[in-house]
Order: C-alpha cells, then sequence, then structure tokens
C-alpha cells in the first residue's frame, strides 16, 4: 500500500493550488512548518470539508455531499465510502492525537498519526508508516504555530520543515462536513473496541447530516455529536460473523435519547467522563459475507430537529 502521507499530502498540494476556490488559505510559520486554515480565520465551505475528510482518511476514502432532509427540512448530508476502513478509518481518520502546547490544544487526525504508530490500532491492524513528510490535521479553535510544527517534528523523526497542519474549528461550515464524514470511522472504530478484528471488515459506507452551524464552540460539539448518533446511518460488509454485533449503535447506550449539549454539561465537559458506547452512529447495517445481514439501531429526527434549531 503506497503512504498514507504521501497520499494526504497529494490532496494538502491541491488544496494550497485551489486556495482562493475553496476559500481556505496557507501560510509558512517561521520554522518552516506549513499551515492551512481551512476554517478558523477563513470561510472553508463543503468542497474544503469534503477535501479536509479525504486528506484525513489519507486518499482512501470517497467523500461526497447529498440532499437530504431533518424532519421534512432539506439538510445537506455527508457519505464517505472506502474499500481500506483498517488504513483509512482507524490508522488515519481518527481524531487520536491531543496537542497541547503552551500556546495551542487542538485534537489531531490525519495520517501523521501512521509515522508515529504507538496507538493499540496501529499494532492491530500491523501498519506503520514511513515517509518524508508529515500531515495532522488539527481541529482547533486557534491557528496553530511554530510549537505545535515543532511537537509533530519530533514525534514523527523530521524537520518542523516537513510538517502540514490543516486547521478547522468545530463551529465552520468545513468543521460540520468533516466531523460529518465520521459516521464510519465511529462504527469501525466501535467494533473493533468490541473486540472485532479490524482487518475483517471489508468495506464502509456511512452517511451522516451536516450539523448548521453553531455560534460557540460547545453548542457545535454538542450538534456535530448529535448529527452523528442520532443521525448516522453506517453499512459495512465484514469477513466473519461476531455475536456483539447489536452493541454497534449507539441506541445500545444507556445515554441514548439525550442531546449531546445534556450529557456533556452533566460531566462538566469532560469527555473523558462521557461513556465511550454514546460514540457511536444512530443505525449500522452489518454485512456478512456469505451469511447473515444484520439491521441495528434506529435514526431520532426529532432529537436532531431540536438539537438543529429546526
Amino acid at each position: 500500500m503506497e503512504s498514507l502521507n504521501r497520499m494526504a499530502l497529494e490532496l494538502v498540494d491541491e488544496a494550497m493550488d485551489f486556495a482562493d476556490e475553496l476559500a481556505v488559505e496557507a501560510f509558512e510559520l517561521d520554522n518552516g512548518g506549513t499551515v492551512v486554515d481551512f476554517g478558523v480565520g477563513t470561510p472553508g465551505g463543503y468542497e474544503a470539508g469534503m477535501l479536509l475528510a479525504e486528506i484525513q482518511t489519507g486518499g482512501l476514502a470517497t467523500v461526497q455531499t447529498e440532499s437530504g432532509d431533518v424532519e421534512g427540512a432539506p439538510i445537506p448530508h455527508v457519505s464517505l465510502h472506502t474499500d481500506h476502513p483498517a488504513l483509512a478509518l482507524l490508522c488515519s481518520q481518527k481524531a487520536g492525537w491531543e496537542v497541547s502546547t503552551d500556546s495551542f490544544e487542538g485534537l489531531g487526525s490525519g495520517p501523521a498519526r501512521a509515522l508515529v504508530a504507538e496507538e493499540d490500532e496501529f499494532r492491530r491492524i500491523g501498519y506503520a508508516d514511513a515517509f518524508e513528510f508529515a500531515t495532522l490535521c488539527l481541529e482547533a479553535e486557534t491557528l496553530p504555530d511554530e510549537s505545535v510544527a515543532e511537537h509533530v517534528a519530533d514525534m514523527t523523526d523530521l524537520d518542523p520543515s516537513s510538517v502540514f497542519l490543516p486547521t478547522f474549528r468545530t463551529d465552520s461550515v468545513t468543521g460540520s462536513v468533516a466531523l460529518a464524514a465520521r459516521a464510519g470511522e465511529m462504527a469501525a472504530f466501535r467494533l473493533t473496541e468490541l473486540g472485532y478484528d479490524p482487518l475483517d471488515i471489508l468495506t464502509v459506507h456511512a452517511t451522516a447530516p451536516a450539523a448548521p452551524v453553531a455560534g460557540d464552540y460547545e453548542t457545535a460539539v454538542a450538534r456535530t455529536n448529535d448529527a452523528l448518533a442520532y443521525g448516522g446511518r453506517v453499512h459495512l460488509t465484514v469477513d466473519s460473523d461476531f455475536d456483539r454485533f447489536d452493541e454497534l449503535p449507539s441506541t445500545a447506550g444507556e445515554e441514548y435519547g439525550r442531546p449531546f449539549a445534556d450529557i456533556f454539561e452533566a460531566v462538566d465537559w469532560d469527555f473523558y467522563e462521557v461513556p465511550t458506547d454514546v460514540f457511536a452512529p444512530a443505525q449500522v447495517t452489518v454485512d456478512v459475507v456469505g451469511g447473515d445481514t444484520h439491521v441495528l439501531g434506529r435514526t431520532d429526527e426529532a432529537l436532531l430537529a431540536e438539537s438543529f434549531g429546526l
């Protein structure tokens, strides 16, 4: 398989070449690192969000927007499909890198994680990347500075000038699109956490509504999670049966039916105190090759309409 970072870098180059058309902006830090503003100080948009999601998956997923509705109201949906879910979703798209420096806080996803390859997913999948450039996508309220490029360079054993940092805010159009593209990753991660072999997940096709852009970070976090837990729909093709498929959708969790604003408020917005089973798509179909097809969970459009302010 081609390097995830090599494929992602080609997409980053595309973003920089078409920055005006995408309403994004690229600039170089004093230590040579490159920041691509996908929706912090720039407008971003649907095209930017789709391209960002492709960067996050190392170029191994196709991301599109499509017409949809929530309680009869037209709401765009984001679809993602991949034939390489272990690499695209778990080794790349998963937001598994917390970036914290004296001047910056953010959550990192993308193929730079595969250059470090210390998370459990990489051991189970047996993959680690090697490439001379690193791309780490950041979800943050501010743009990264030189300390972030230095941190990523140290972790990946590269020079800061080899680091690329596409960055977006949760409360942006780009953020709504890129986060809606995570329904498949949530299902794949949840399944592997239940003990399923990630290499037995053959294909993933997922869709979720793009949450209306909120006016503040906390509302945006709640809405984008509601979009997945109450509106996300995922189809998995897998190679072997499993006795815990029924635990996959968010409906299996005790918190199902509560808006994420209430869930987060109850734990003072300490995400580590939230039960992990709430981070799952609403409805999942699992198609076992040569076996049964399991249809699990349900969506809740009424809750989504309330969350989205419809």
